[in-house]
């Protein structure tokens, strides 16, 4: 269960014809990939939700704070991703460092987390092209619309399809899904700084006043709805003041989630060791700085107590006379979410292939496809079973667990960091994470913070996913494991 597979032989597995991917992308490709996955609704939607609800004008600041502790797991995820090019991103830093039933561990859990989070994400970007064509005055009817609109059976065929389109696109090739990122996010991020330069024009310095409002006791939740940290220490978080300032970075968080997926590429990079850091640091600092000044536009151009909570920023354009605008942004937001879509699915299917090949999991699925060198197998099965839960399910109450896995996932790389500088400080690192190992524990400790912010309720189901991972591992990922097989 303890027993690690070295960097060098994960290497070399990466070579054998039959599981090998082909290496196409650059930086730049990264870097776009990183920006299509982390911009999404919530730039869109959660900008206006906090500002109203828990920080105020001080989202802004909310913001960078979520910024730092995402940049802190960023460090920690380029040494692995440059040391160990190697699919499978958070699962073979772990299999190299902390032991295979760790990784496999976190390789079930990063299943979990990209299935539900790609489901979401389909069935968001259902939701906002039905609006669109709501205003074209065609409406979809209400049996294909999904469980949420319909009254008795519902099935949402745009999510459905959607994630189909993806998976096919997968399939042919990362160069093609490279550059239909690389157009899509043009897109996207062509509509935020339209926002943010338009936005511009309409700033009122009054409501920037008071910047950090008075602070106000939030109502302390209970059961299961209730945050672990207020059952665990009484603790209670407070809207607005400076505690709501941090309550409100632990919200935005996740509007971060998915830079992570960038290191699921690293065997299909030219030069890992050179692009991986460039590629999840850049996208960071990318979306980091457009997701503050979003912030400071939107709350100056409405004071916050007004501001929409489902549709904030094309809302305070309406509230100041131009609803073009309004249009522009839902537009950029239907668009912006098929890249999430895809990527996620990206990552999901990268992570399974790396079980695959390592023998966790079935050695069918890592068979690569003679010509475009993808793991096509992995990527049709679980494109369609997405596709299924995508347009049979309302999945709103899982997506928190897609918040937990990911920051799970910090926690083991920036664990996993420490240890294998104790255990192989020969290894050439091409990038090397700074002040090892205080900056790793401090992500330990930023992310388990999260961590405790999070429902009871989506605790107990994380540890019900978990526990039958383990029984899954001792019946079958135990004794078929190659590394079973070479002792």
């Amino acid at each position: 269960m303890l027993r690690t597979k070295t960097v060098e032989q994960s290497i070399r597995d990466t070579e054998e014809p039959e599981h090998a991917l082909r290496k196409s992308l650059s930086a730049l490709d990264l870097t776009v990939f990183g920006v299509g996955v982390i911009i999404g609704t919530g730039i869109f939607v959660l900008t206006g939700k906090v500002a109203k609800e828990t920080a105020g004008p001080a989202t802004a600041i909310a913001f960078v704070a979520a910024g730092v502790v995402c940049a802190l797991a960023a460090l920690c995820y380029a040494e692995f991703a440059s040391t160990v090019p190697v699919a499978g991103s958070a699962y073979t830093f772990s299999y190299a460092s902390l032991g295979e039933l760790v990784a496999w561990i976190i390789g079930w859990d990063l299943v979990l987390e990209f299935a539900l989070g790609t489901a979401v994400v389909a069935v968001g970007w259902s939701g906002y092209v039905r609006s669109l064509t709501d205003n074209a005055d065609w409406t979809m009817p209400e049996v294909l619309s999904g469980p949420d609109a319909a009254a008795g059976f519902g099935f949402d065929l745009l999510a459905f399809a959607l994630v189909l389109a993806l998976t096919v696109v997968l399939v042919l090739g990362m160069k093609l899904s490279a550059r239909v990122t690389s157009a899509v996010v043009a897109v996207k991020v062509g509509v935020v700084l339209i926002v943010i330069i338009a936005g511009l024009f309409f700033i009122e310095a009054e409501n920037y006043s008071p910047f950090v409002p008075e602070a106000e006791k939030q109502p302390a939740g209970s059961g299961w709805d209730a945050p672990l940290v207020q059952l665990l220490f009484g603790y209670e978080p407070t809207n607005f003041g400076v505690m709501g300032v941090f309550t409100a970075a632990s919200v935005v968080f996740f509007a971060f989630i998915g830079f992570d997926v960038v290191a699921t590429a690293a065997e299909e990079t030219r030069l890992p060791q050179r692009d991986m850091p460039r590629g999840i640091l850049g996208s960071l600092v990318i979306c980091t700085v457009l997701y503050v000044a979003v912030s400071i536009v939107v709350t100056g151009m409405q004071h916050y107590s007004e501001l929409s909570v489902s549709a904030p920023l094309a809302d305070a354009f309406k509230a100041t006379g131009h609803p073009f605008y309004a249009g522009v942004i839902s537009f950029g937001a239907a668009v912006g979410l098929t890249t999430v879509c895809m990527i996620l699915l990206l990552g999901q299917t990268r992570v399974f292939f790396a079980m695959s090949r390592d023998g966790l999991l079935p050695r069918f699925f890592s068979k690569t496809h003679p010509r475009f060198r993808t793991p096509y197998r992995p990527t049709v099965l679980l494109g369609v079973l997405i596709a299924i839960i995508a347009g049979f399910t309302s999945i709103d109450e899982l997506a928190t667990l897609v918040n937990i896995g990911t920051l799970f996932a910090f926690v083991v790389v920036a664990l996993g960091v420490i240890v294998l500088r104790r255990t192989r400080p020969d290894l050439p690192r091409a990038f090397r994470t700074p002040w090892v190992p205080l900056l790793p524990v401090a992500s330990v400790a930023a992310s388990l913070w999260l961590m405790l912010n999070l429902p009871v309720e989506t605790w107990v189901r994380f540890g019900v996913w978990m526990a039958l991972g383990v029984v899954v591992y001792f019946a079958y990922g135990r004794s078929h494991s190659r590394m079973a097989e070479r002792r």
